[in-house]
């Protein structure tokens, strides 16, 4: 064997002896030559190496989603039947929806209009109760305010009368001055004959010490009917339109602790209101005028 290799370097060195250094450099430099185009050889190969990894990367993530896909598409096939089943069972009812719908509809139209005329017939209302508060201070002019106030409060007026105007301490004897004032008040409420009066008596509490008047309460309601009176025999007011009544001293507007709270707390309050089936008969006219309308 080893003779062999002795054999092979002397062959070698007798080659090289025999080539030209001219030639040897051509040899050399084309090794260099290829040894450089093997190494960008080598680089390409590892480019495509990675390339092929991360094309293995995307082909994974791609079955992965196909397989996702594959799997809505089977559940979108079954939500679609239930769809499909579902529609079926739409039209079988539609035809008795419909008619129970038209129904409803029917029935907010019909709350539609009750309420349309109900909100109608209280416009009618205030209206009435406005040109009534209008006459009353017209006709009453340019009195004391702390003799007589008028309010009006959820189309109710109310007309309250000072205790010290209309009848001494303790007494139920009318002022004159009373009577001109329920006078100018008679006028207007006879010519409202769709209203209603309520008198109220009201006293401060402060007991009573006669022998005709037990109480407060006899007090308040001796007050009232004095004045119910006054506006029935003396200004024609219908009786059938008035009621009287005593809240004795347990509706109070100040606290009785001095003279003059309790002089506030004194005093005849009369309640000018619609008359509840009047008001009742104007929604049933609104109510019948709109169904004809609809005809």
């Amino acid at each position: 064997m080893k003779r062999a290799i002795l054999c092979s370097l002397s062959l070698v060195l007798l080659l090289s002896s025999c080539v030209s250094k001219k030639k040897y450099a051509a040899i050399q430099a084309s090794n260099e030559t290829l040894n450089s185009k093997l190494d960008e050889a080598n680089r390409a190969l590892e480019d495509c190496k990675n390339g092929k990894a991360a094309a293995d990367t995307r082909i994974a993530t791609l079955e992965t989603s196909n397989e996702h896909l594959k799997q809505q598409v089977s559940e979108m096939s079954v939500t679609n039947q239930a769809l499909l089943n579902n529609v079926g069972n739409m039209a079988t009812l539609s035809a008795k929806e419909a008619e129970n719908l038209e129904k409803s509809l029917e029935s907010i139209r019909e709350k539609d209009l009750q309420i349309r005329n109900l909100r109608d017939a209280m416009t009618k209302q205030d209206s009435i109760t406005l040109a009534l508060v209008v006459s009353l201070k017209s006709s009453l002019g340019n009195l004391n305010d702390t003799d007589v106030t008028v309010n009006v409060e959820k189309s109710v007026v109310f007309i309250s009368l000072s205790d010290k105007m209309v009848f001494t301490s303790g007494s139920t004897s009318i002022s004159p001055r009373a009577k001109e004032v329920l006078s100018k008040v008679a006028t207007v409420v006879n010519a409202k004959p769709e209203m209603e009066v309520l008198v109220e008596g009201h006293t401060d509490n402060v007991p009573v010490s006669k022998e005709c008047i037990k109480d407060n309460w006899d007090l308040s309601v001796l007050r009232a009917v004095a004045i119910t009176r006054v506006l029935q025999k003396d200004f024609g007011v219908e009786p059938a339109r008035i009621t009287a009544g005593g809240r004795s001293e347990y509706v109070p507007l100040a606290a009785n602790d001095t003279p003059e709270n309790r002089s506030t707390n004194r005093r005849t309050r009369i309640v000018i209101m619609p008359k509840i089936d009047e008001f009742y008969k104007m929604v049933e006219e609104g109510m019948k005028q709109a169904s004809e309308e609809q005809k």
